[in-house]
């Protein structure tokens, strides 16, 4: 009697087992599927990538951006005389704004207009002047042509 009920027992488990490597084969087939489906997505966004590689090369090339650039841009050819030797530079850069002194580039933002709202009419601008500039070095030069008092 004990020996047929643990037979039943064993049939029972067996056939749980079997059920759930059953259930196992199906959702691996399943995620094998979708790992599939995963794969050719990701070769086909590369075939973009690679589509848009090439338009850039061919949009970026200077063979056709040299006759764009010659028909809508105004612009000359750099000349040789334009270049200057470097000994021809000022003696020394103009200093900056000392400690308490006014900020001429921060004047120049601190006036600066809002930007007129986005609308369907357009008003006109009202244009303030900029102050002046203080662009004279903070050390005046001496030499011959200066006067001594």
């Amino acid at each position: 009697m004990i020996l047929r009920v643990l037979n039943f027992v064993v049939i029972g488990v067996l056939v749980l087992a079997a059920a759930d490597v059953y259930r196992i084969k199906y959702e691996s087939a399943a995620q094998a599927e979708h790992l599939a489906k995963l794969r050719g997505e990701v070769r086909h966004v590369r075939d973009q990538i690679a589509a848009l590689h090439a338009q850039w090369s061919e949009l970026d090339n200077p063979g056709r951006i040299d006759p764009m650039a010659k028909r809508f841009l105004n612009l000359r050819p750099v000349l040789p005389t334009q270049y200057d030797a470097l000994d021809h530079l000022p003696p020394r850069p103009i200093q900056p704004a000392r400690p308490g002194e006014a900020d001429p580039i921060g004047g120049i933002i601190e006036h600066l207009e809002d930007p007129a709202p986005i609308t369907g009419s357009v008003r006109k601008r009202i244009v303030r002047p900029a102050p002046p500039l203080n662009l004279t070095p903070a050390i005046p030069p001496t030499g011959s042509g200066a006067k001594n008092r």
